[in-house]
């Protein structure tokens, strides 16, 4: 990974960390959906990055939303856990030839893998949040509506800012 990547990966972190905190915080769609856009910071780091790299920066980058959402560390846990499946899941799931670019992106995987590789990752990282907030059993059915609106939602706001990515 050369100095403009580096640059270009770090300028979209910023990006992703800004929209969350400043924006997309008080964004909730009829109390179910909310959108975790900052996932996208890790998940769409290249697929062959360092593993321990990118689990120290999932973790700072949960500590950092912990503090603006007082969550006393669930959104560290959440992030770390999807940064430890990543490797496993792109392994299993994403094929990159040796002329091809480890990049995962819209434009570089199509929709239909693009949604395939993220979908489930999201969906865990969300069944993090909300089911380890879950007060009592009573509320498992409003936990699950909110995982899978909120799934559907941060996709939707993921796939939309990669329409702005330049091949």
């Amino acid at each position: 990974m050369n100095l403009s990547e580096i640059i270009r990966y770090g300028l979209w972190f910023a990006l992703y960390m800004a929209l969350q905190v400043f924006l997309l915080r008080n964004l909730v769609l009829f109390d179910y959906g909310f959108c975790f856009i900052y996932v996208a910071g890790i998940l769409l780091l290249p697929a062959h990055y360092n593993s321990t790299i990118v689990l120290i920066l999932s973790f700072l980058t949960g500590i950092v939303l912990d503090f603006f959402y007082n969550t006393f560390g669930l959104h560290a846990a959440a992030m770390v856990l999807v940064a430890y499946l990543r490797p496993y899941w792109i392994d299993l799931h994403l094929e990159f030839k040796d002329s091809e670019r480890d990049e995962i992106s819209l434009p570089n995987l199509r929709v239909g893998r693009f949604v395939t590789f993220l979908l489930p990752l999201i969906f865990i990282h969300h069944a993090v949040l909300f089911l380890v907030e879950l007060s009592h059993f009573g509320l498992i059915l409003q936990a699950l509506a909110r995982i899978a609106a909120s799934s559907f939602f941060t996709l939707a706001a993921i796939i939309l800012s990669q329409l702005f990515v330049r091949r």
